[in-house]
């Protein structure tokens, strides 16, 4: 069947569709059914059965006779090592430490707070939760103390599972001193602690307190899989808010299962066995879904890679890895290709490796604009597709379907919505919206398995932030359009759709245009207060390697160039050349962050940036285009 077969036989009977999608899944107790609808627009999937993500991940692999595949590959370019488990190793590992956690007290309903840097032992911490029922948060390795601990208040672990260190290319982030200072800083306190040992940085240790991650194990009875109901919580993971307390996103067990498994083939035309990877880290959703779940659920061999797109050690380390280890699929950011593009933007580095194995390339986390997709595309002559979800859905919205049917890619649209999915675009009233018109994305209630059925502990938080403004719809916090053939196109964030003397235009669409510059690698634009339009939108641009030309000069060109494509409507007419861009870790352009300091108010600092010294530069650009103010 292809996608448009398969959508309708969803639609037609929806919950008859997931439950043949469950048979995938080894249950203890099968549900009796597929949704559950508890009122006031909240729902649940496969509320009534039984199951264990560990066993589904691990054990039924070694069970049917393929424990010795394997399950992770961890390629740390910054260490110079790469190490390889197989399925039969990973299941004594997991048991283990599953068995000390059990020894001492931790067992289903129980949080752990996993911090920890691109390991196997992460995604050993992850499972060995899950094994016991017990809701691991991960939380991104290297945060600062202040925001551990608001995670520590908010999901009060029983325990905290760490490294002594993580490393960044030439340098050592110290983890033991951040969560001694989170402890302390917590009004929480959580009864003890595990330490996973580097060699990079040895740790010291609290006596009684903190337990060596190896001794923690010794001479402890291996634990067994303790079955969970469909809706009890996997996982808790924290997503910002744009104001206050971060959000616990909440992760359903059974939905988790049955979604990521799907996933797996008919959107990443992946067979088990064979090796997937995505370069992203544990602490961000698709760590969770894309290195450590879903590929283990299905069966396929995953790669935990500590490393990064450039500078461990050359803009080759990608191909480096897709050769050597034979993947077949690719998951990253549009940020992470940039990068490369940047920094080579010839690919000479490609010529040195084999990527023929590599069926496809997928993108997300950000839009994708089609400068950087047509670029991967010739250099790589693969198939490249952007796809869209969020950290609360926990897997694709819209996307390419390429295991079903590999469907024609239009550049700037991550393609269609996936079953489950009833996408429609609304106006302010929350109306639907013709055909090529911009407006809210939302999701039609009830949401697929394996989404978000609430938020920890914040069930109102949750309807108020999701469920409030477009009654019997999800709100994506997205702004964009479907086309006459049904493809989605995500412009901006609904913040970033800016009024510029009435008229609503989309920085996204801005964005493209000044990627199609050829000095430019990499770009942003926000939408900055003017006295006399309400709204003004500014350009930020990085240059390719190499370019030398005046930057007035380019600025110029960038100008001309919005006003050609989007047309005077836009009034483009601040551009500024920076280095960088200021980002989150996982790569996400801090857009907001940069709005505050043009117009001048107070911000805080985003606890996820990458580099906080790049703000004092683009303090500077805006001076230079007289904002910023006091």
């Amino acid at each position: 069947m292809g996608y448009a077969e398969v959508y309708e036989s969803w639609k037609s009977d929806p919950e008859g569709w997931w439950m043949a999608q469950a048979e995938a899944i080894d249950w203890d107790r099968k549900p009796s059914r597929a949704l559950f609808d508890r009122g006031e627009n909240l729902y649940e999937w496969f509320a009534d059965g039984m199951v264990n993500t560990c066993w589904n991940a691990v054990d039924r692999h070694v069970e049917a006779g393929r424990g010795d595949q394997l399950a992770i590959i961890h390629d740390s370019p910054i260490t110079g090592t790469i190490h390889k488990i197989t399925y039969a190793e990973l299941q004594s590992r997991v048991a283990s430490l599953a068995g000390a956690l059990t020894a001492k007290g931790v067992g289903k309903g129980d949080r752990v707070i996993i911090y920890m840097p691109m390991v196997p032992e992460a995604l050993e911490a992850m499972l060995a939760c899950a094994r016991l029922g017990a809701i691991h948060s991960v939380v991104f390795g290297g945060f600062a103390s202040n925001e551990l601990a608001v995670r520590i208040d908010d999901a009060k672990p029983k325990a905290i599972i760490a490294a002594s260190c993580g490393l960044e290319p030439g340098r050592v982030v110290h983890y033991k001193p951040l969560v001694d200072g989170a402890i302390e800083l917590a009004r929480h306190k959580p009864e003890f602690c595990v330490i996973f040992q580097r060699e990079q940085e040895v740790a010291a240790l609290k006596d009684g307190f903190d337990f060596d991650w190896h001794g923690f194990q010794a001479g402890v009875a291996p634990a067994d899989c303790v079955p969970v109901e469909g809706n009890h919580p996997a996982y808790i993971l924290y997503t910002s808010g744009t104001t206050g307390a971060p959000k616990g996103v909440v992760r359903p067990t059974g939905g988790h299962l049955v979604a990521l498994n799907w996933t797996m083939k008919n959107i990443y035309n992946v067979d088990p066995g064979e090796v997937f990877w995505a370069a992203s880290d544990v602490g961000w959703v698709v760590g969770h879904s894309y290195i450590c779940y879903a590929p283990l659920i299905h069966g396929n061999t995953t790669i935990v890679f500590e490393g990064k797109p450039v500078g461990t050690p050359d803009a080759g380390t990608f191909w480096r890895v897709i050769d050597e280890h034979d993947v077949k699929c690719f998951f990253t950011a549009p940020t992470a290709f940039r990068a490369v593009k940047r920094e080579d933007p010839k690919a000479e580095f490609l010529k040195g490796y084999d990527i023929s194995g590599l069926r496809g390339i997928y993108l997300a986390g950000e839009r994708a604009d089609p400068d950087t997709i047509e670029w991967a595309q010739t250099v790589t002559g693969k198939p490249i597709y952007d796809h869209w979800w969020q950290t609360e859905t926990g897997y694709t919205i819209a996307g390419n379907p390429a295991g079903l049917e590999a469907l024609p890619v239009k550049m700037g649209s991550p393609s269609v919505p996936m079953p489950g999915y009833d996408v429609q675009i609304l106006d302010e009233a929350g109306h639907p919206v013709k055909a090529g018109e911009l407006g809210a994305i939302a999701v039609k209630l009830p949401l697929p398995p394996g989404t978000l059925p609430t938020l920890w502990n914040a069930e109102d938080r949750f309807k108020k932030s999701y469920l409030a403004h477009f009654p019997g719809y999800y709100e994506t916090g997205d702004a964009g359009m479907i086309d006459e053939d049904g493809y989605l196109y995500i412009m901006a964030r609904t913040d970033d759709v800016i009024n510029v003397a009435g008229h609503r235009l989309s920085t996204g669409g801005m964005e493209e245009v000044l990627a199609s510059h050829p000095d430019v690698a990499e770009c942003a634009v926000i939408g900055v207060t003017d006295q006399l339009k309400g709204q003004l939108p500014m350009g930020f641009v990085c240059l390719t390697n190499g370019v030398t030309r005046p930057h007035d000069e380019i600025t110029a060109e960038c100008v001309k160039l919005v006003r050609q494509k989007i047309g005077p409507v836009a009034a483009f007419k601040l551009c500024a050349v920076v280095d960088r861009l200021p980002k989150t870790r996982s790569g996400k352009i801090l857009r907001r962050t940069m709005i505050q300091i043009a117009d001048a108010e107070d911000f805080k600092m985003p606890a996820t940036i990458d580099d906080p010294a790049i703000l004092d530069e683009i303090k500077a650009a805006l001076q230079g285009l007289g904002y910023a103010k006091g």
